[in-house]
């Protein structure tokens, strides 16, 4: 989801017979990344951040509950359905597996003890438990992302996988047995998204280029928070979240395909609105982009800290509109600052371990290759042909070349 980078997108319309036809076009690159993609992260990652920051004001202001409800409906199904494309190339593949163990499953047991810890810090509760089963806040989406990518060859396989999947989600929310363990509920309810995600094309964004949708793109979603203004004194926002059964929510169970399927439709129509607002070109924000899963699992611990502190209660002007923008400004000048370059370096070995050493076949084909390298370089000291390349690829295993 956050890190993965697209190939060029080259798009040829034919030519009229006789006419050469017109040149590729070619999605611009920032360090090798698509700039698209790059920029609609990090503006995803910011309304998380934005939406974390108002679901305190919600209680008792319409409007704060409006843009939050707004953006609920979109976001986290806009970052799935973006993991959902980037996990195309997914298999079962030993390389594929010690990507997903580095990059989602070791983050999440390092945040599920970071943020049990936090919390005993923070409330002085030296009993708070440390479980791997159950998502501890923001950590549901790495259980999410790590087992919708174990599921993706199946969604490659079976015929009509989208109507599959919202058949499943649909169950999902029918059934209040289905227990929260590793965030199931959520894992199930968005997944629609992601296998959405997984059969979209280049071409299928290339059409947010059209015109027609672009500019219809900004009254819709400001059509979508007026409808959203009226809906929020009669509508429980938790429809949003993915996170209850229909009768939890004291629905009965023929309610589920209506809310399934009117949530999931309301959600793509303002991806897609979303995404067409996103710029293409590369901006002051793009390589941001590259540094989202940093902000999205470091800014939650601002997030509770100052729902623990109560922030919100005890300093009233916070409810107020300025306040209320005063807070926005801070979440997006928070999530901005946590996806930049200095942090990344500070915590990639915890978001991005390499972790070699942990694989049987790493060490194996490590082995061998100091072994190959190691007598290449000393045939080649003895007939007085040693470079200073052949010596650092021998201690470059590390990452640290000794030149």
């Amino acid at each position: 989801m956050f890190r993965a980078a697209l190939p060029l997108i080259r798009t040829v319309d034919p030519a009229p017979e006789g006419q050469q036809a017109p040149a590729p076009r070619v999605e611009p690159k920032f360090g090798g990344r698509d700039s698209f993609f790059d920029n609609a992260k990090y503006l995803a990652v910011v309304l998380v951040a934005m939406g974390h920051t108002w679901e305190p004001l919600t209680h008792g202001g319409r409007a704060a509950m409006a843009l939050y409800m707004t953006v609920y409906t979109f976001h986290i199904p806009a970052f799935v359905l973006i993991s959902g494309y980037f996990s195309r190339g997914f298999d079962l593949s030993p390389a594929k597996l010690k990507r997903l163990i580095t990059s989602v499953a070791v983050p999440y047991v390092v945040f599920e003890v970071l943020y049990a810890y936090f919390q005993r810090w923070v409330h002085d509760t030296p009993d708070e438990p440390i479980s791997l089963t159950s998502p501890y806040y923001l950590d549901w989406f790495l259980a999410a992302l790590f087992l919708w990518r174990l599921t993706t060859p199946i969604w490659k396989l079976v015929r009509w996988p989208v109507p599959l999947a919202l058949m499943i989600a649909v169950l999902a929310a029918a059934s209040p047995q289905v227990g929260n363990d590793f965030a199931m509920r959520r894992v199930l309810q968005f997944l629609p998204f992601f296998v959405l995600g997984l059969h979209l094309k280049p071409a299928h964004f290339d059409l947010l280029r059209k015109r027609a949708i672009r500019v219809a793109a900004a009254p819709v979603m400001l059509a979508a928070v007026v409808f959203a203004y009226w809906a929020a004194p009669r509508m429980n926002a938790a429809w949003l979240r993915q996170n209850n059964a229909v009768q939890d929510l004291g629905m009965p169970a023929w309610v589920s395909p209506v809310m399934e399927l009117a949530l999931f439709g309301c959600a793509v129509v303002l991806t897609v609105c979303f995404l067409a607002l996103v710029p293409r070109r590369q901006t002051w924000f793009t390589k941001l982009g590259a540094g989202t899963l940093y902000g999205y699992l470091l800014h939650g611990f601002a997030i509770k800290m100052a729902r623990w502190s109560g922030w919100y209660d005890t300093l009233p002007w916070v409810r107020t509109p300025v306040g209320q923008v005063v807070v926005t400004v801070l979440a997006v000048t928070l999530i901005t600052l946590l996806c930049t370059s200095p942090v990344r370096r500070v915590f990639r070995y915890v978001m991005e371990p390499k972790l070699s050493w942990a694989f049987q076949d790493d060490v194996v084909a490590l082995a061998r290759e100091r072994e190959g390298t190691a007598d290449t370089v000393a045939s080649r000291s003895l007939s007085g042909q040693t470079r200073k390349s052949d010596v650092e690829l021998v201690d470059q295993q590390n990452g640290r070349p000794v030149w």
